[in-house]
């Protein structure tokens, strides 16, 4: 099984993000090693600053972007949650969140790491 039959799996709309890109299946997975990238650079701990969550916000505002650029839906939709979270002065809930993607986040971008190896 390839990476986007896996990715698929996984809960990304490979279709949707092929659309986003004329259907340039060698673009897409180039940006998916552009996204493992960004994650491993841009990620956040779940012991994040509660008190001043200014960085925390622009980190999350910058996965929800990639990750919604390529329709990595299960990550787009939690950074979009995160972010509004931390926007609104909900940081514990924020934090929950958080801890359940990090795991599937984990998982997606194993998947892509493994196909391109």
């Amino acid at each position: 099984m390839g990476v986007l039959e896996e990715l698929k799996e996984l809960g990304v709309d490979v279709e949707d993000g092929l659309k986003r890109l004329n259907k340039n299946e060698t673009l897409y997975k180039r940006l998916l090693g552009t996204f493992v990238k960004t994650m491993k650079a841009k990620m956040i701990a779940p012991d994040f600053d509660a008190t001043d969550c200014t960085e925390a916000i622009e980190i999350a505002h910058a996965i929800k972007g990639t990750a919604g650029n390529l329709s990595i839906t299960p990550v787009y939709k939690a950074y979009s949650e995160i972010v509004n979270l931390l926007r609104t002065g909900q940081p514990e809930k924020a934090r929950e969140i958080l801890m359940e993607i990090i795991p599937i986040q984990n998982e997606i971008i194993q998947c892509i790491e493994k196909h391109s190896a």
